[in-house]
């Protein structure tokens, strides 16, 4: 047995989630501040650009938690459990399936935004200037992401090994290349022209083509545990992993289509300055997606190769130690930008109503946070298991306490406050059910098949 797979099965529970996630949680913030640099350097565009950027941002997102959190932990759930059970060969024929699959739904994602995404904007409640804004950053950003998912559908396939520390040097080095990258070509030096906002999606391409060339080049070199090798297509390898990934997708999508719809809300009901500061608060909400990945990533390995070998109450103890863990983390994030929430948003802006709409955001929304990490770590822990029921049902009701909520108080109210409360009701109600059904052992409740993903 490989000693990383050894680790897994057989060393302390605590100890190593940390050794794992440390690794993890640095790049995943380090690839969050991707956005949060783009975000500061456009924002010395205006208010337009701000606003363009803040309508693009959640479809843009959508896809990183497709490919890297979705679709990604169905590639690692899936080769964690085979290496579990060692079925080597099984292990390293789901690198190539996993390839294709990434490939085949990163074109239709760039498709649907390069077709509809100027519909998509105008229904989020921009226009003129800042829609305008939202169309050149978006044909880049959205032209270029099937190398989103390549480069999440490569750190995956290594993730699934229990190696958190390569994914997490490559994207190092794509963070560290967008730093110069991203302000050179927005403002233009020298022989390089300013191409505005459409520049700061040219540096996300290119440094995102960069980290997936690094990532491709490891597995290829054979110091991977598995190895790309070319195997007939087999639909069990891979309905392996779309089980837990597609259902994993449709959580994603709920995440986002909240995030998008309720800043439709927003923007019909307050306009598009509104937005901007809405849209500003809301990705230290999206922050909290790699936080929870950080300790989410070794979760999927650890639980996996676990139940993978038969080793049920191991696998339960991790994602339950695992969970505890991230909500201390992200309610303490919470709580810190509901006492401060001006150093946060004054970062990015001094919009008189930017800085308003956010700081209610904040103040309301951010108590919440750490019932949202908990509810994302045992996600992630769930598709390790291979059942994803009790996740997807928690963010329907998210879905629906949120959109559906918050119209209500709207229409009652006219007032944001009550929107950004149903907001936080949501998340309470998203980490309390997977918590109680995690616990409450549903994963070994009924079939034990590691085939099964629903229960």
């Amino acid at each position: 047995m490989n000693p990383r797979t050894r680790m897994l099965l057989q060393a302390p529970i605590a100890s190593t989630l940390v050794k794992l996630a440390w690794p993890n949680l640095l790049v995943m913030l380090a690839q969050a501040s991707t956005g949060l640099i783009e975000t500061w350097w456009v924002s010395h565009l205006g208010t337009d650009a701000l606003t363009g950027m803040a309508v693009v941002f959640p479809g843009f997102m959508m896809m990183q938690m497709l490919s890297a959190g979705a679709m990604g932990g169905g590639i690692s759930s899936a080769i964690a459990r085979a290496l579990g059970a060692r079925r080597t060969d099984d292990a390293e024929a789901l690198v190539m399936h996993a390839t294709l699959i990434n490939i085949l739904l990163g074109l239709i994602g760039s498709a649907i935004f390069l077709i509809w995404g100027r519909a998509i904007y105008t229904a989020m409640g921009v226009s003129g200037g800042a829609l305008d804004a939202a169309m050149q950053y978006s044909n880049v950003v959205f032209g270029g992401s099937v190398l989103v998912w390549l480069m999440n559908g490569f750190a995956s396939i290594i993730r699934g090994t229990g190696n958190m520390l390569v994914p997490s040097l490559s994207i190092c080095i794509g963070v560290v290349l967008l730093i110069p990258l991203s302000p050179l070509l927005i403002f233009g030096w020298g022989p390089i022209p300013a191409l505005g906002i459409a520049g700061g999606g040219w540096a996300v391409v290119l440094s995102t083509f960069t980290v997936g060339a690094v990532l491709a080049g490891y597995i290829l070199s054979g110091r991977c545990i598995v190895h790309f090798k070319l195997a007939r297509l087999r639909w069990d390898l891979s309905a392996d992993i779309l089980r837990v990934g597609a259902i994993a997708a449709v959580i994603s999508l709920q995440t986002s289509f909240t995030v998008l719809l309720t800043t439709a809300l927003v923007g019909g009901f307050a306009g598009g300055d509104a937005v901007a500061g809405f849209g500003t608060g809301v990705r230290l909400e999206y922050l909290m997606v790699p936080l929870a990945f950080g300790f989410g990533g070794p979760l999927v390995a650890l639980v996996g190769t676990n139940i993978g070998a038969g080793q049920e109450q191991r696998a339960l103890r991790a994602a339950l130690i695992g969970g505890g863990m991230v909500f201390v983390i992200t309610e303490t994030v919470g709580l810190a930008a509901a006492i401060w929430p001006a150093a946060w948003l004054g970062l990015f802006g001094s919009d008189p109503q930017m800085i308003e709409t956010g700081s209610a955001y904040l103040r309301i929304v951010g108590p919440a946070y750490g019932f949202f990490g908990l509810g994302l770590s045992l996600y992630f822990a769930s598709q390790g298991a291979g059942k994803m029921l009790y996740p997807l049902l928690a963010g329907v009701l998210r879905l629906l306490i949120s959109i559906g909520g918050g119209w209500l108080a709207l229409r009652l109210t006219g007032s944001l406050t009550w929107l950004f409360a149903c907001l936080t009701f949501a998340l309470v109600v998203y980490g309390t059910i997977i918590v109680t059904a995690v616990a409450s052992g549903t994963w070994f409740k009924t079939n034990r098949s590691d085939g099964d993903v629903i229960t």
